[in-house]
């Protein structure tokens, strides 16, 4: 280990204890909705100076060439996102790159402003190290966001989530796609990637567009203006394989780049969960999704010889559940709930353990682990 490597090290260690033993105790004894917007209050006022960025990226940055990649003529610095669902209505995309994250997702973004569902709608497992998540698409709406990043310079790559606005109106089929197709074309020049979130568990209608037949006729829609972006589908852990195979046959066709795997799950019978008193409502995030999100994962890879891009999403904690989705075939990762239990020097963590990883296997560039499990 070099010097500037023992200095990382001994920083993040620094930062974890104070996380762990100080800032965390205080901040879990709140509602976590309350807390959420608080951070990110402070994360937008940090964003907006060059200096607070710069101090920022002192504490909780780190780069290594070894984890540079290009995936479908998109730069990335690191594989390591922050997922949709954090940033909702694209209010950090200028201080998330200083944390450390080599890519983020904003929304999911509506194509009409969504209220999301009644509070509380956030709440921390604390035994199982997840969250249980039931905003239900708030956001503030595509016109709005889209105004807010047009003409905006990214510092790294930056996907748009988007979904169908949360309400009885868009359970109608025709009047859903319309939706989608709207929060679309908002964004058609803004962004590097767009994901269409046909996942969420927490909308109202449920996720009408896991089904083929409804599913063939969005990307239809979608695709019947020339696409400019890679598109990808987030799907979700309760699929059964015959839906994920129907999913993949149409994806084929549309010629879609890549899955995210996975969103939340809704699963209650969970051996992982061992928290009492668990919420009716909502999805699971974090550990409790790990080993779902990792069998989506090595099942879509599997299934398509790799012949999609996938990003790996759920129960990542450390540089090995981030390896391992890597090694499953994940050319990239992307997280938030491992953030909130361990602290945001996490990401940084993360990326310099799979260097060490990747130099214990024998490998030069991140991109060669990829899917390397099953090989």
């Amino acid at each position: 280990m070099n010097m500037l490597d023992r200095i990382i090290s001994t920083r993040n260690y620094i930062l974890e204890k104070k996380y762990k033993w100080i800032l965390k105790p205080i901040l879990f004894r709140f509602d976590p909705e309350n807390v959420h917007n608080k951070i990110s209050s402070i994360g937008n006022f940090l964003g907006k100076y060059s200096i607070t960025k710069k101090i920022v990226s002192i504490f909780w940055n780190y780069s290594n060439e070894a984890l540079e990649q290009n995936i479908l003529g998109i730069n990335f610095k690191n594989p390591v996102g922050l997922s949709a669902g954090f940033d909702k209505n694209a209010e950090l995309t200028e201080i998330i790159p200083s944390i450390g994250f080599g890519f983020m997702e904003v929304g999911s973004i509506t194509g009409d402003v969504c209220a999301g569902n009644p509070k509380p709608r956030l709440w921390r497992l604390k035994k199982s190290k997840s969250l249980a998540v039931y905003y239900g698409l708030m956001n503030d709406g595509c016109e709005a966001i889209a105004k807010k990043l047009k003409g905006k310079k990214f510092t790294i790559p930056i996907g748009i989530s988007i979904a169908k606005t949360n309400c009885k109106e868009t359970v109608d089929t025709e009047k859903a796609i319309e939706n989608y197709f709207k929060a679309y074309k908002a964004f058609t020049n803004i962004g590097d990637y767009c994901v269409i979130n046909i996942s969420c568990p927490n909308a109202f209608g449920g996720q009408p567009f896991t089904d083929s037949a409804k599913l063939d006729a969005l990307l239809q829609k979608i695709t019947s203006i020339p696409k400019n972006k890679p598109i990808f589908l987030k799907l979700s852990p309760d699929l059964s394989k015959k839906e994920i195979d129907e999913i993949i046959a149409i994806a084929t066709r549309w010629k879609i780049d890549g899955f995210i795997c996975t969103n939340l799950t809704k699963n209650r019978d969970n051996k992982n969960i061992i928290d009492e008193n668990v919420s009716k409502l909502g999805g699971f995030s974090g550990k409790v999704l790990n080993n779902l999100s990792d069998e989506l994962l090595r099942y879509v890879y599997k299934k398509t010889n790799g012949k999609f891009i996938i990003i790996g999403s759920g129960g990542i904690f450390t540089a090995e559940d981030a390896y391992r989705k890597i090694k499953a075939g994940a050319s990239l990762v992307q997280l938030i709930t491992g953030m909130v239990f361990e602290g945001p020097q996490l990401i940084s963590d993360i990326n310099k353990g799979l260097v060490g990883l990747l130099k214990a296997d024998g490998y030069k560039n991140i991109s060669e682990a990829v899917g390397k499990e099953r090989k």
